[in-house]
């Protein structure tokens, strides 16, 4: 059955049930999501009203002045108006049977000139039963398509996906990820921030719907903030210069830490980065989170994400398990400079050429994509035999050791200063001791990590102690 026929199955059924009626609102690539519920016959009984503000000044007449068209606020602006309009006029009259809706995008897609990015805002305002308290889902949608028709119909198929789940899937916030890509492939529509709010996900926790979009394959990357707020990453990232630190975080130790501070100082020196403000990230890579398996431990990941919020550190989930990858990800977002953490460990595998077997360049292309935006790594020391081993002191196998050192030379390697009781202390040292009656591994991470672990059970902690 191919998209359009299975698209229109779903406008269709939305059509069909009496208890929908409202708007939808479109700025930006047409009424792309209107017109299927038009060809789908029945409309009637669902919309109540189809509209494009294309002209800004009519937008702002409408919605209200905006800095920016093709952004969350001014999404909002419309959900807000639009689904407030429909209550006061139409509240008295039905709304003891009608359960009112506002759909609304506002999209820049393929431009005639091309070049521009092809992104948008998309989402939906709701009562999921006659005079109840609204709920929410918005999304940001990245059109990959390459001719702005291809682009549009991708749009319109998301949107009525993300209608008919709203309506028919709000009780099960992961299969309403899921169909979001029915009818589309991950290489046409990349949604990388989803937020559901309101009362029907009261009980989400919207850090898990990252993780989902991530692991479903709607995006490469999700992101979200110490006060558990899902970002939009382009925005969240734009302009900043980046230092990022790749970990388990199973727990938050006292070295990483440690090697943020010293390697923000490090950072911190570099001219280019002087006149920017720097965003320290920690990053969960799917494959970590996976542990070797294809389930996600969900509380378990949720732990690794309250400790890291404890410490006031943002986190970025991603499937870029090669540092090019996520390099690629970060130099696309923002013309800041980059910079990633490691311990010397990290920087050893990096040198390990079978893990750059995947690449036809091997080690010599993986290096040159990582490194061709003069990205920085910032290497925290190792103990190994009671001997410190340094970036200056590492070994790696001898038809390397030029590449090693023409790189170090170059300044792509950046030894970090250490405190020496750190270096002993390892994350999974740490995890072993949390369940015993060894009380040594409280010193092993932040205070702020200690206590909450205690507070709330994390890792076999036993709370009745």
């Amino acid at each position: 059955m191919d998209a359009g026929v299975d698209t229109l199955q779903k406008a269709l059924q939305v059509n069909l049930d009496l208890r929908w009626y409202g708007t939808i609102a479109e700025i930006g690539a047409g009424q792309e999501v209107a017109r299927w519920f038009f060809r789908a016959g029945g409309a009637a009984g669902t919309v109540a009203k189809s509209m494009s503000a294309y002209d800004m000044a009519v937008s702002d007449a409408v919605y209200g002045k905006a800095d920016r068209y093709v952004s969350q606020g001014r999404l909002q602006a419309m959900l807000d108006r639009e689904l407030q309009l429909n209550i006061d006029r139409l509240g008295d009259q039905r709304g003891d049977d009608t359960s009112f809706f506002a759909f609304a995008d506002t999209v820049v897609a393929r431009s005639y000139r091309g070049g521009n990015e092809c992104h948008g805002w998309m989402g939906v305002k709701f009562q999921a039963h006659p005079r109840d308290e609204p709920s929410q889902v918005v999304i940001h949608v990245r059109m990959l398509d390459d001719e702005a028709p291809q682009q549009q119909e991708a749009l319109g198929i998301v949107g009525v996906n993300l209608l008919h789940a709203a309506f028919f899937q709000h009780h099960e916030p992961d299969r309403l990820v899921e169909s979001l890509l029915d009818r589309l492939t991950p290489g046409r529509i990349e949604i990388d921030l989803l937020e559901m709010s309101g009362i029907e996900f009261r009980m989400v926790d919207n850090r898990l719907m990252a993780l989902k979009l991530v692991q479903v394959g709607l995006s490469g990357a999700a992101m979200f903030g110490p006060d558990r707020r899902v970002l939009q990453p382009s925005e969240a990232l734009r302009k900043k210069a980046i230092l990022v630190e790749r970990g388990s975080f199973r727990p938050p130790t006292v070295v990483n830490i440690d090697m943020l501070e010293a390697a923000r100082t490090a950072f911190e020196q570099d001219p280019a980065v002087a006149e920017r403000e720097v965003l320290v990230l920690t990053e969960l890579t799917m494959a970590n989170l996976r542990a070797g398996g294809d389930v996600v431990d969900r509380r378990d990941f949720l732990a690794r994400a309250d400790l890291l919020a404890a410490c006031g550190l943002p986190v970025l989930i991603s499937d870029y398990l090669a540092y090019h990858r996520l390099a690629a990800y970060l130099a696309w977002r923002t013309d800041g400079r980059l910079g990633m953490v490691m311990g010397v460990p990290s920087l050893l595998e990096l040198f390990d050429e079978a893990a750059h077997a995947d690449l036809p360049g091997g080690i010599l292309e993986s290096f040159g994509r990582l490194f061709k935006n003069d990205l920085r790594l910032f290497v925290y020391p190792m103990l190994r035999d009671s001997r410190v081993v340094t970036v200056e002191t590492a070994e790696v196998a001898e038809q390397l050791r030029p590449l090693f050192d023409y790189l170090h030379r170059r300044g792509s390697f950046v030894g970090l200063d250490h405190q020496a009781d750190y270096l002993p202390i390892l994350s999974r040292d740490v995890l072993r001791r949390i369940p015993t009656d060894d009380t040594g591994w409280e010193a092993m991470v932040p205070a702020q990590v200690a206590t909450l672990i205690k507070k709330r059970g994390f890792f076999g902690y036993d709370r009745s102690r």
